[in-house]
């Protein structure tokens, strides 16, 4: 087996949501490429299980920090938990978030979509904002958003403003931001497996009253490969976007989603 390239030595990346499914990928994605990671999730305990394998995988240096992103002020203090640990930052990866549909009346989650997706990342890429390492040279910001930010679905009112709401604070701050050269971007994943994924494929069995294994046949027609994206591959693209191949690349919403949604 081939060693992995490690071509991000000296780097410290901030990974949020990585106790997980496509934040998990991600940070061990970037360990792997020799980054040193701050992790933030709510669950210590799924984040510290990450940290570990991470460790094992390449023995960067890891630091874990539970964190509700909702709230300002423990944002802040996460962050500077981490960069008095593991020093100023070359990237965050704004990835924490909830899912799930919302019904109006008595018990919507509107407002808890809406704090967590999109106010709580915009608390965690301002917080980074202000400790990225100093330049020369390029520094990042990727928000995780979703193919519901480009297309609506009955009942997801709140998933698909929050994560529609993230492509637009994308496009100012990579503007805003751009004279420091840091590059702000933003990936919308379609369906990726996952356990969020699989909730999702549950409720449409139940709603259709058919199995989930013919539920997730029927999410496939809508979708030109007809596959699930891997969390890996959500992970190689990010991976991507932190890399000087994609230098020119900022303000932009990169599409994962098996040709279901074409601009």
């Amino acid at each position: 087996m081939t060693a992995p390239i490690r071509s991000r030595e000296g780097q410290h990346v901030v990974v949020t949501g990585a106790g997980t499914g496509i934040g998990r990928q991600i940070a061990l994605r970037l360990a792997s490429e020799g980054a040193d990671l701050g992790l933030v999730a709510r669950e210590r305990g799924r984040l510290e299980r990450t940290a570990a394998e991470a460790r094992e995988v390449s023995g960067v240096a890891v630091h874990v920090r539970a964190c509700d992103i909702r709230d300002r002020t423990a944002v802040e203090q996460a962050f500077d938990e981490v960069v008095a640990a593991n020093g100023p930052l070359s990237a965050l990866v704004a990835n924490s978030g909830i899912g799930g549909p919302n019904t109006p009346g008595d018990g919507d989650r509107f407002d808890d979509l809406v704090a967590t997706n999109l106010v709580g990342s915009y608390h965690c890429l301002r917080a980074a904002e202000s400790r990225l390492a100093p330049g020369p040279g390029p520094r990042h910001l990727v928000a995780i958003a979703s193919i519901l930010a480009r297309i609506g679905v009955a009942g997801y009112t709140g998933y698909c403003a929050s994560k529609a709401g993230l492509l637009g604070l994308v496009r100012a701050l990579a503007i805003e931001l751009a004279p420091r050269d840091v590059q702000v971007n933003s990936v919308c994943p379609g369906w990726v497996d996952t356990d969020m994924a699989r909730e999702g494929i549950e409720a449409m069995a139940r709603d259709m009253s058919v199995s989930p294994e013919e539920a997730r046949a029927i999410a496939m027609r809508e979708v030109p490969l007809g596959r699930m994206s891997a969390p890996a591959d959500v992970a190689g693209l990010v991976s991507w976007l932190l890399s000087p191949d994609a230098r020119g690349v900022t303000g932009q919403a990169i599409d994962m989603n098996g040709g279901a949604f074409m601009l």
